[in-house]
């Protein structure tokens, strides 16, 4: 015979009262929609590996977002996408260029779109020739030191723009630290978040994204500064040591194979937001499998997110964010 702690069933037995076993439930408040803005102004260009998304150009830009903000979309974050024959350099000095797509693009959006947040990812891949995060030394290593003064100086010209949010993506060592001193030298740490993408791994979920940034490296690959997939215990000290450096938030990326990751992020950084990319490879595995009839996409949508959630992100990163404002609305209703 069964005791009386042991049924449970009467606790979710009801629609509402499972609703109530939930720690946090999906809001559009939550999610951040990653955009790539080209360098041709005119462009809406499919993405091939990343069905329904585009590199847009700053003058196709507003009429894209409008209907997206009306829907409810809250924040994005905007990666530059340099097609143009000489942009690309050993430093990726027109990473930060005035009259790039990513600065352009943000004053656009802050003009025209004054609720709606905007972050910038941090990164020098798209904009260097060898397709690396940051400056290399001659026998093809990473120059920290360089690195880390490059990217904080990207990161605050893209605050002077307008940006709400910096994110670097890059995984310099140090480069929490020189961004928030640079960010505080400008007089812009009072206004401008700084999420560090910290427990970022490496791995072959990235592709779609290397084709639509137009970022692989040319050379080699970036397992000497993105993290192993399977140091746990150096996700935990990189977390540790960002917070330590200054972040205002926490990144684990991928998703969806590192919840164990968010949840511990969760722990370690309990008094600040945890943030989660589903990252390209991510979104195409489940575009494609419901095209194939695996399963349904919005439910395998919606059930990731709950994995998300549940591991404790409090901000969600994904390509999914336009058909996540319907789904939203169809789910209250």
């Amino acid at each position: 015979m069964s005791s009386p702690k042991s049924i449970l069933h009467g606790g979710y037995h009801h629609n509402l009262s499972r609703a109530w076993q939930a720690e946090r439930t999906l809001t559009k408040d939550m999610l951040m929609y990653p955009m790539f803005i080209s360098d041709d102004s005119e462009a809406m260009e499919a993405i091939e590996s990343l069905p329904n998304q585009y590199r847009i150009g700053v003058n196709k830009l507003h009429g894209f977002i409008e209907p997206l903000v009306k829907k409810g979309l809250k924040s994005v974050i905007l990666f530059g996408v340099p097609l143009k024959e000489g942009v690309k350099d050993p430093t990726g000095s027109r990473a930060d260029d005035p009259e790039g797509p990513t600065i352009l693009a943000v004053k656009l959006l802050r003009e025209s779109f004054p609720e709606l947040y905007v972050a910038c990812d941090v990164c020098l891949c798209e904009y260097t020739s060898h397709g690396h995060c940051g400056v290399l030394r001659e026998d093809g290593t990473l120059n920290n030191e360089l690195s880390i003064k490059r990217i904080a100086d990207v990161a605050v010209n893209y605050a002077k723009a307008g940006a709400q949010c910096v994110a670097p993506s890059d995984m310099m060592d140090g480069r929490i630290r020189a961004i928030k001193q640079g960010l505080m030298d400008a007089g812009l740490a009072h206004k401008t978040m700084l999420i560090s993408y910290s427990a970022k791994f490496a791995g072959p979920w990235y592709g779609p994204f290397r084709e639509a940034a137009n970022s692989a490296p040319s050379f080699g690959d970036r397992r000497c500064y993105q993290l192993p997939s399977h140091a746990r215990g150096l996700a935990r000290r990189a977390i540790k040591r960002d917070m330590e450096e200054g972040a205002d938030g926490i990144m684990v990326k991928p998703g969806t194979p590192y919840l164990d990751i968010v949840r511990e992020a969760s722990e370690i950084a309990s008094d600040y937001p945890i943030s989660v990319y589903q990252v390209s490879g991510e979104y195409a595995m489940l575009y494609h499998a419901a095209k194939a009839g695996t399963f349904d996409l919005k439910t395998i949508v919606l059930d990731t997110m709950t994995g998300f959630l549940r591991a404790g992100a409090t901000l969600i990163l994904t390509y999914y964010t336009p058909d996540l404002l319907t789904w939203i609305d169809e789910e209250q209703n």
